[in-house]
């Protein structure tokens, strides 16, 4: 499988988010050989979208020319898209965000109607293309944090996807955590091979992953008292 990881924190290798997708992808090589490019957004030249809809109506040619062009090709080319990201703001970072919204050229200005809202017609054919989010939060409860970012993953990707959110995420990075981090980090290995082998996660493991690692209350303490 050919897997391009859309990797959107500004701390590069030093990601909390990347540590556990780390595992996923580890996980999956366990199942079967995967080609696996890592792409850190922040190193990338991408001009934001001026929302002129050149890209709609010529083809898919956007006016910027930027590092979006091979990006752009290179996404076709995948079989799985994965995005990879800290909850900044309840939603992406700024050069991930600028990435989304320079697919558009993907996209043409017709539109459709499917289920019970419109859509665009693609420009291109991405129809075996599968999509996974992982999210990582610094706070201690997934409530009331990740709705926004799931709820617009939802939306922009319809079918094919799969989406891990993961509160607690900094402990990742830390060696006095690894108590509870390692455990964590092999369910997330354990997840990663289930998807290779059946294209989907158990949904008892991924509420596992999902949930906070230590206590809420125990979580805010340490940080507090490292303030």
């Amino acid at each position: 499988m050919r897997i391009l990881v859309l990797s959107g924190s500004p701390k590069r290798e030093h990601s909390d988010t990347l540590c556990v997708t780390r595992a996923f992808l580890d996980g999956m090589k366990e199942a079967a050989r995967q080609e696996i490019h890592i792409l850190h957004v922040i190193d990338k030249h991408i001009e934001p979208c001026t929302g002129c809809f050149s890209c709609m109506r010529n083809g898919g040619t956007c006016v910027h020319e930027d590092d979006m062009r091979q990006i752009l090709e290179e996404i076709l080319a995948s079989d799985l898209l994965i995005w990879s990201f800290p909850l900044y703001c309840y939603g992406m970072p700024a050069p991930l965000k600028a990435l989304l919204d320079r697919t558009l050229p993907l996209s043409s200005m017709a539109m459709q109607k499917v289920g019970d809202r419109y859509e665009h017609v693609g420009q291109a054919d991405f129809s075996r293309l599968r999509y996974l989010m992982i999210c990582g939060c610094g706070f201690p409860n997934s409530k009331q944090n990740f709705e926004p970012a799931v709820a617009q993953f939802k939306l922009c990707f319809p079918g094919n996807r799969t989406i891990l959110t993961v509160p607690e995420s900094p402990m990742f990075n830390a060696p006095e955590a690894a108590v509870v981090t390692v455990p964590r980090l092999a369910l997330v290995k354990q997840a990663g091979k289930q998807y290779a082998e059946t294209g989907g996660i158990d949904a008892a493991l991924l509420a596992e992953i999902c949930s906070p690692m230590i206590p809420e209350e125990q979580y805010a303490a340490i940080v507090n008292g490292g303030i």
